[in-house]
């Protein structure tokens, strides 16, 4: 993992989970925006993307991998000793929703970004009967995800930079796969779980990849005291990269102020 310390003084903590296929350094922007606005910022990749091993890439043996290495990134956040977020993207979102409902995590605060919480375009019948017998026999084998950098973002600067990034994963494994459709039912059978922790969701109008639809019906079961869903139309998949982007930063920074003035922190 990897720490971002502001240079004023520090407000809180912010823990960054991406998504699916990408990497922490597809996040410098957002992490500056901020780091500049008063906030520490710790971020790792997740197992089998980015920097980890290049052997596992695209694979893990259970999504608990994720959730394990995710609550080591919030234990570093406590060591600033200051209120702590933890903002979510695309299959990060369903990491943080799975790591809500398992474990006692102690945070101030939630932000989910166009979470995983079901498909737009699921593989077909036949790939998916496939996939039962694949994941028992050959797990790791591996293919094409499907999905590309024209799906994500309108951003034509982070596709430019995206389609030449090496470290973008383009082939995932029959395990990885039958773990994300497995922990994507869990997050909706464990909803009563589910910590009464001030929850933001902002969703894609026009997400490609995630359907809004699912996130919807999620979201609508909850029930939580401080609850708000935020709905960008005419923005793809990634929120924090589109060209309304300064706009949802501030949504979102603005929801994190009013959670730090609730607990009695002034911002």
């Amino acid at each position: 993992m990897w720490k971002w310390e502001t240079d004023q003084e520090a407000k809180a903590v912010i823990v960054i989970v991406h998504g699916a296929m990408e990497h922490h350094g597809r996040y410098g922007w957002l992490i500056e925006m901020w780091r500049s606005s008063g906030y520490h910022v710790i971020m790792g990749d997740l197992p089998g993307q980015g920097m980890t091993s290049r052997s596992q890439r695209g694979h893990i043996d259970s999504f608990d991998e994720y959730i394990t290495e995710v609550k080591d990134w919030v234990q570093a956040a406590y060591q600033f000793e200051l209120p702590v977020f933890v903002i979510g993207h695309s299959m990060g979102g369903l990491v943080t929703v799975r790591m809500l409902q398992e474990s006692h995590i102690n945070v101030a605060g939630v932000v989910l970004s166009s979470p995983c919480l079901g498909l737009v375009k699921p593989p077909s019948k036949a790939v998916e009967l496939l996939s039962y017998g694949l994941n028992k026999i050959a797990p790791m084998v591996k293919f094409p995800s499907g999905l590309t950098v024209d799906m994500a973002t309108r951003n034509a600067d982070v596709r430019e930079i995206d389609s030449n990034d090496s470290l973008y994963i383009t082939k995932v494994s029959v395990r990885w796969y039958r773990e994300l459709i497995q922990a994507t039912k869990l997050a909706f059978v464990n909803l009563e779980k589910m910590p009464d922790i001030p929850l933001l969701v902002m969703q894609a109008g026009d997400d490609r990849i995630v359907n809004k639809v699912m996130v919807k019906k999620w979201f609508n079961e909850l029930t939580l005291s401080e609850m708000h869903y935020k709905e960008w139309p005419k923005c793809y998949h990634e929120l924090f990269n589109e060209p309304e982007r300064d706009d949802v930063f501030e949504y979102a920074k603005s929801f994190v102020e009013s959670r730090m003035k609730a607990i009695g922190y002034i911002v």
